[in-house]
């Protein structure tokens, strides 16, 4: 009962950063952490502050590894991203990552194999694109290497 209490408190926390304010005629929604983002300097780091919560609990809650990482790479994608002048705060409007975080921490409680074989297929495509990352330089470099030398 007390996660059901706890994680129903959550999505309400997520929903107030994330869409808890209605645009007036236009119907879009925006929350406190996109009003945060406009901030410049500290806007965005307050924003992953707040939304860092929502990590701790699922970590409390104990959610896997992978979802955790996730979740912290979709927190992180929105502090980074919303940095970017202009652009950063237009996406904190369309990236909703607490949102975000919390239908993975949902998807952990309600349903804890599937969301195992989502966690693997999401280590499995990061896995690949830090070896992509890696790799496409050295080779890159290699290429070049060559073709001076030769």
């Amino acid at each position: 009962m007390v996660r059901h209490t706890s994680l129903a408190r959550l999505r309400r926390y997520a929903d107030w950063l994330d869409s808890g304010i209605q645009i007036p005629g236009l119907g879009w929604r925006i929350g406190f952490d996109a009003i945060l983002g406009l901030v410049p300097g500290v806007g965005d780091t307050a924003g992953a502050v707040l939304g860092g919560w929502v990590c701790v609990e699922a970590l409390r809650m104990g959610v896997s590894a992978p979802t955790l990482a996730r979740m912290l790479l979709n927190l992180a994608l929105d502090s980074t991203v919303g940095a970017v002048p202009v652009l950063g705060d237009l996406f904190d409007f369309v990236w909703k990552a607490n949102v975000r975080n919390i239908e993975l921490l949902e998807r952990h409680q309600g349903d804890p194999v599937r969301a195992r074989r989502s966690d693997r297929v999401f280590v499995a495509a990061l896995a690949l694109a830090t070896a992509v990352v890696c790799l496409v330089p050295i080779a890159l470099g290699i290429y070049l290497m060559l073709r001076l030398l030769f």
